[in-house]
């Protein structure tokens, strides 16, 4: 095996299933929106958009089975619903998003066909990527992404090089909490226990590669992938800010994206953001349909006839949600991932922190006060904000949709105390005996 060779191929298309529709959209608002604190925004953003995904690759590296094994040790129960919402999420929202983006950006602005049209014939590509499963990795890795990352390198630097010399203003009150909370709707945390297990398989199928070569391949693709997804999300929230005065206040995602590659590239840039928002939503639609599909097959014992049904389905609710604009899917997703999102965070830190440190006692306590501590974010968007707000004012760091942060890292202190004096004792009683 030509190591370095599958390291590059491995970290492309790393990078490229993780960087998609909200990888896209998300950071030249984020840095519009942030003018003079755009540093401060990407530090937020970097954690849960950057830092957690590439953490939850090392979790597979570590791990090397399935996104069941993330929330095994909380009990098998959990982990097998844990993966059905995940999946169910998954293939529900971002998946499609990427048709919509798609949509909006790369064919609305060409042609007056309908969404649902683009979605239709997205997704019947999709599939003939998802049921081509072998050569997903290579065609992703070597062809697709360079590409994509040849496109956004020109519009960061030509941005960069070429922006309005005007001070901007933020238009934000807390820029690390809103940075943090942005890079959940990347939904890049949930996208690296899908994707992570589509790596893990697909280098189980090419075979004759070991369990050490394999934890040090995806390692160092990782932290490749990682380096290069926090280059352009802090180059894109950058070239936001600059740009800030050319736009209006009530500007859009959509907007801001097409005038930053309209200001960078000229009226070419239109052309050139369509290739790339098609190719960067396309692989990342694929990693997902792949991961679900891969996940039910080996829930039917490898039946391939399993994964077929579920690509056909996947695909299937692509095309309808895919039809519905961004600016909808994107409210949508928002209230769900309040409440999956901290559980995904807290499941790949565990997974990641080594097994001395985190008991079976750990893994059940910190997830379950970050579910406890999670509803508050999850119910303000279902019902009326005065019904839960009196609750999410008591709670540290409430206000900014972090209440359960401060409550997690509390239980997994007290859990590992406690097991650690349990270990004293029992070693002591054993000495004894």
């Amino acid at each position: 095996m030509n190591n370095t060779k599958e390291v590059l191929v491995t970290s492309f298309a790393l990078f490229s299933l993780f960087f998609g529709a909200g990888n896209l959209i998300l950071p030249p608002y984020l840095g519009y929106t942030s003018g003079n604190d755009w540093f401060i925004v990407t530090l937020g953003f970097a954690i849960t958009a950057v830092l957690i995904p590439i953490l939850g690759i090392l979790a597979h590296a570590r791990l090397q089975g399935t996104m069941y094994d993330f929330g095994k040790k909380v009990s098998p129960l959990f982990s097998s619903v844990y993966c059905f919402l995940v999946y169910v999420i998954a293939i529900s929202l971002p998946a499609p998003r990427t048709a919509s983006v798609t949509h909006e950006i790369a064919v609305a602005p060409f042609f007056t066909t309908s969404a649902l049209l683009t979605s239709t014939i997205y997704f019947a590509l999709v599939f003939v990527f998802v049921i081509n499963r072998s050569k997903i990795l290579d065609l992703i890795g070597k062809f697709l992404t360079p590409l994509i990352g040849i496109i956004l390198l020109l519009i960061i630097f030509i941005g960069i090089v070429t922006s309005p010399v005007a001070v901007s203003q933020t238009f934000i009150e807390a820029p690390i909490a809103k940075g943090i909370l942005e890079g959940y709707q990347t939904f890049d945390a949930i996208g690296a226990v899908v994707v992570g297990a589509v790596i893990v398989i697909s280098l189980n199928l090419k075979g004759n590669i070991t369990y050490n070569e394999k934890k040090e391949l995806i390692t160092k693709s990782g932290w490749i992938a990682g380096t290069g997804l926090l280059v352009i999300y802090a180059g894109l929230i950058l070239s936001g800010s600059l740009f800030q005065t050319e736009f209006s206040e009530n500007a859009t995602r959509i907007e801001v994206l097409t005038g930053l590659s309209r200001f960078t590239l000229g009226h070419i840039g239109t052309l050139f953001l369509s290739v790339l928002v098609a190719l960067a939503c396309f692989t990342t639609a694929v990693g997902v349909v792949v991961g679900t599909c891969d996940y039910v097959k080996a829930l039917f014992k490898g039946s391939q006839t399993a994964y077929l049904i579920t690509a056909v389905l996947g695909c299937l609710i692509g095309v309808l949600v895919g039809s519905f604009n961004v600016g909808f899917i994107i409210d949508i997703a928002l209230p769900v991932l309040m409440f999956i999102y901290p559980i995904t965070i807290v499941l790949i830190i565990l997974n990641v922190i080594p097994n001395k440190y985190v008991s079976i006692l750990a893994f059940r306590a910190v997830v379950l006060i970050t579910s406890i501590f999670s509803i508050p974010d999850f119910l303000k968007f279902i019902i009326p904000i005065e019904n839960v707000q009196p609750l999410i004012d008591v709670i540290p760091y409430g206000n900014f949709s972090l209440g359960w942060v401060l409550p997690a890292i509390i239980t997994f202190i007290l859990c590992y105390l406690y097991t650690n004096q349990l270990n004293k004792k029992n070693k002591l009683l054993m000495e004894r005996i």
